[in-house]
């Protein structure tokens, strides 16, 4: 029997009306919105279930919903008896993890994500910066195209490593629009605008890291009881110290999301479960490594399947 990683989504994964009938479930699921509607003092539960989507989709309630959701999921896995070897998350989903490895409460990770995504709005003026995803090009082959873009315009660098041939890159308009002319002419297949607010994992949110930092400060950060796959390293870390220096230093730097998954493959992991909303990390996993089992856990359906077939695992 091989390992076990539960994976977090990051933002994107979000719609409204997601995790609704984990509240009709009973009372665990149903806990966990009141005490996050609670600790943000504002009705998140309300945008959750009914939007709008324009509100939901505003970074600073996205952030908060969809680890909301996660842990609600998170908790009735527990609930069911399954507990991961390993876990990690995609940027956002990263503070999920932490949750699951115990080294943040919930009602602390979820006012933190809030304040993140607040913070991630202001550091930059609207319409100054931008994300895209770059389709067929090998990292360092994009990597140096940022660079050459950063200097004939301005800042622009690798964002999400997302997959083998997907990459997303960060920065400024004109950086992003330079590099993704540059990496069309290096033979990129397609260069995908994102539909963000901001240039996240870019160098231009060190404003968001700085306040980020006071905020961590406030809050009680433990050594995880589970290693946590860091975005920023793609190494586990499970010291407290470690843990906060990583979560601020995250906002500015890549995601190495492919670096994650074959780090937990070299560790003995054969079964990824994605805890949350949606099935992004799964399909960046199936690209990673075709020989691993895939679950995603994203509403009670799912949930039972992936319990019953996890159970069905460990006995065999």
């Amino acid at each position: 029997m091989g390992k076990l990683a539960f994976v977090f989504p990051g933002q994107g994964s979000q719609f409204v009306g997601m995790g609704a009938e984990l509240i009709n479930q009973g009372s665990e699921a149903a806990d966990l919105f009141k005490k996050a509607d609670e600790r943000l003092d504002y009705e998140l539960t309300n945008i959750i279930l009914n939007g709008p989507e324009e509100t939901l989709t505003k970074t600073e309630n996205t952030q908060p919903a969809l680890l909301t959701v996660s842990a609600a999921l998170l908790q009735l896995m527990g609930s069911a008896g399954i507990t991961p070897d390993f876990v990690a998350g995609h940027s956002l989903g990263e503070y999920s993890a932490l949750v699951a490895a115990k080294a943040l409460s919930f009602e602390d990770a979820v006012y933190a994500v809030r304040m993140r995504g607040l913070f991630m709005e202001e550091a930059v003026p609207a319409g100054v910066g931008t994300m895209a995803a770059v389709l067929g090009l090998d990292s360092d082959v994009l990597d140096a195209i940022c660079k050459q873009a950063t200097e004939a315009t301005s800042a622009v660098q690798l964002a999400n490593l997302n997959s083998p041939g997907q990459i997303v890159i960060s920065g400024t308009k004109e950086g992003v629009e330079k590099a993704g002319e540059l990496a069309k002419e290096a033979g990129a297949k397609r260069v995908i605008p994102l539909n963000v607010s901001g240039p996240f994992h870019s160098a231009l949110m060190q404003p968001a890291a700085d306040k980020l930092s006071t905020v961590l400060d406030e809050l009680t950060i433990t050594d995880a009881q589970i290693p946590v796959i860091a975005n920023v390293t793609a190494e586990p870390v499970t010291a407290a110290s470690e843990i906060k220096k990583h979560l601020i230093e995250q906002l500015y730097s890549p995601v190495r999301w492919i670096e994650t998954v074959n780090y937990l493959v070299d560790q003995g992991v054969d079964t990824f479960v994605e805890v949350g909303p949606g099935k992004v990390l799964s399909g960046l996993i199936k690209k990673i490594n075709r020989q691993v089992n895939l679950y995603n856990v994203s509403d009670m359906e799912s949930l039972n399947k992936t319990v019953a077939a996890l159970k069905e695992e460990a006995h065999s």
